[in-house]
């Protein structure tokens, strides 16, 4: 198993707690902060998702005027976590 505990930049969500196993296939995320609705969603829609094709889906999402958000901090977080491996 990986694990990384992500601090985030530029978003509501404060850090990104993600866990996949040997074969890059995400088993948990929690995010703190951040719209808890929002967040709980995409957690449950990426677990058990391959962490290349959450990449290609959520990399480069931005949040208003903002350059990143909380999807795109996750892509951040998985392109990390990937490289422990």
């Amino acid at each position: 198993m990986k694990h990384i505990q992500y601090p985030t930049q530029g978003t509501c969500s404060l850090l990104i707690d993600v866990t996949a196993d040997e074969n890059d296939i995400i088993q948990q995320v929690s995010f703190l902060g951040g719209c808890n609705g929002n967040l709980q969603g995409i957690c449950r829609l990426v677990t058990g998702q391959k962490i290349d094709d959450v990449i290609d889906k959520l990399n480069g999402i931005c949040c208003g005027d903002k350059p990143t958000s909380c999807p795109d901090q996750l892509c951040r977080a998985l392109e990390e976590l990937k490289g422990m491996g």
